[in-house]
């Protein structure tokens, strides 16, 4: 049952993304013996996606302290903490390295997760449950598929691979997936020749009201001043409002708080004209082949030559299905998580610091961690997913007070919500998207704390 030479069974991690690989750490620094699969062929796989983008969190916020401790005997510095390190940094800097101390007896790659459940124990049956193990089932890089036997499982797979639609409803908009050679929810490489040329010229509707689409816009306006009729269209869901631009110079992170300032100048500039209240129903071709977005009150906008969908993103559950989990109906995150980060009521540094209490499910052992865990709301910062697999490593090793010592100073403010109306909720650091990031060439932050598997700000 791959037990190992203690007869223990590994802590399964799924993701070795930041979160997946402090949760390592700490599962280390415990006594405990990891596993972390990662479906990719590196470590930070999906944060290398977007190597380009700069969070607007600096290196002091996004390294963890366990993971400081097994690096240290390695002769690794932290970077100076007080700069802000792009997507790539992170990856090669912080991530690669902490995954190669940790060793490929405690991390795979290419290694991907179709299922968990219980051992001879589908979610009906209740007989002997929680004393049976999980079971992990995974296919590898060259198609082989394996089951691996584990006492826990700890989910940092984020949300980086499921971005949202278009569609107001949640859904894709009709005509949507036939426009997908058009349609991009990545922001852009424009140092990419390729990406550059894709955009460089034309009329791109940016489809998004969080950190991902200021970073977008910003980046689009650069390239609008060396390459003539470059211009973006903002497309919002909701109104203008004294927040639409984030927290300005009012933010306690003020790289993030800069990067709305950037989406604003954009704007009042003349580089992107917004357009409000539009929730999208379908996207159609004109005789040109250009993309016409309709909206439910029936508005069409000027056709487009490309469509940016910056929407947010979703977890992926469909390989959890065999566990009982408890989720919120509303943001699929956990039960007890949620009130607690709720967008309309939470910003970043509104969102209570929390622990294994919150992301405990009725299955025993099983933890949503990192951006995963929040589901659909977008207040996820990288210090808080370090903060979650401090908690439940503990509590797997059987120490409850320091589990339930929960201590996290986190900044308010910015682009992560607030109270009131919250529509087109994105993903942050470390799991995937949200509060975080900005293109590295303007010189500004967004909140991405990892989009990734991410993907914390």
């Amino acid at each position: 049952m791959n037990a190992t030479a203690n007869g223990q069974l590994p802590v399964v991690v799924i993701g070795a993304g930041p979160v997946g690989l402090a949760a390592a750490a700490h599962l280390v620094e415990r006594g405990l013996t990891p596993l972390v699969l990662e479906a990719g062929p590196s470590a930070g796989t999906a944060t290398r996606d977007w190597a380009h983008v700069r969070l607007f969190s600096t290196w002091a916020e996004v390294t963890d302290p366990a993971a400081e401790k097994l690096l240290a005997p390695t002769g690794w510095t932290v970077p100076d903490g007080a700069t802000y390190p792009t997507g790539g940094d992170w990856a090669e800097k912080y991530l690669q390295p902490l995954a190669d101390v940790l060793g490929e007896q405690r991390v795979r790659y290419g290694a991907t997760v179709t299922g968990v459940s219980r051992a001879g124990r589908d979610r009906v049956v209740d007989a002997d449950r929680d004393t049976q193990p999980f079971t992990v089932h995974l296919t590898t890089a060259d198609g082989r598929e394996e089951r691996i036997f584990a006492s826990a499982v700890i989910d940092a797979s984020g949300t980086w691979s499921t971005p949202s639609p278009l569609g107001g409803d949640g859904l894709a908009a009709l005509g949507e997936k036939t426009a997908a050679d058009r349609i991009s929810y990545r922001v852009p490489d424009l140092k990419d020749p390729a990406q550059r040329a894709r955009y460089a010229g034309k009329r791109t509707a940016v489809v998004g009201s969080g950190a991902s689409a200021f970073t977008a816009l910003a980046y689009l306006a650069d390239l609008a001043k060396d390459e003539p009729g470059t211009h973006a269209v903002w497309i919002l869901r909701r109104g203008i409002s004294g927040s639409t631009f984030g927290g300005g110079e009012a933010d306690q992170l003020p790289a993030r708080g800069a990067l709305g300032l950037a989406a604003k100048a954009a704007v009042d500039n003349g580089y992107a004209d917004a357009v409000t209240g539009f929730r999208t129903e379908a996207v159609e071709r004109d005789a040109a082949g250009r993309l016409v977005l309709v909206g439910e009150d029936g508005r069409r906008l000027a056709p487009v030559d490309e469509v940016i969908g910056l929407t947010g993103f979703r977890p992926d559950l469909t390989f959890l299905d065999e566990l009982r989990l408890g989720l919120d109906e509303r943001l699929q995150a956990p039960t007890e998580l949620a009130p607690l980060i709720d967008p309309n009521q939470h910003s970043c540094g509104t969102v209570y610091p929390h622990g294994v209490n919150e992301l405990s499910h009725p299955e025993k052992g099983v933890y949503l961690v990192g951006m995963k865990s929040y589901g659909r709301a977008p207040t996820f910062l990288a210090m808080t997913g370090y903060e979650q697999v401090r908690s439940i490593a503990a509590a797997l090793a059987g120490d409850r007070e320091a589990a339930e010592r929960v201590e996290l100073t986190l900044p308010e403010t910015g682009v992560c919500g607030g109270a009131g109306l919250f529509d087109e909720p994105e993903a942050a650091e470390a799991g995937g998207g949200g509060c975080c990031a900005a293109p590295a060439t303007t010189g500004i932050q967004i909140g991405v704390g990892a989009p990734a598997s991410s993907g914390g700000c």
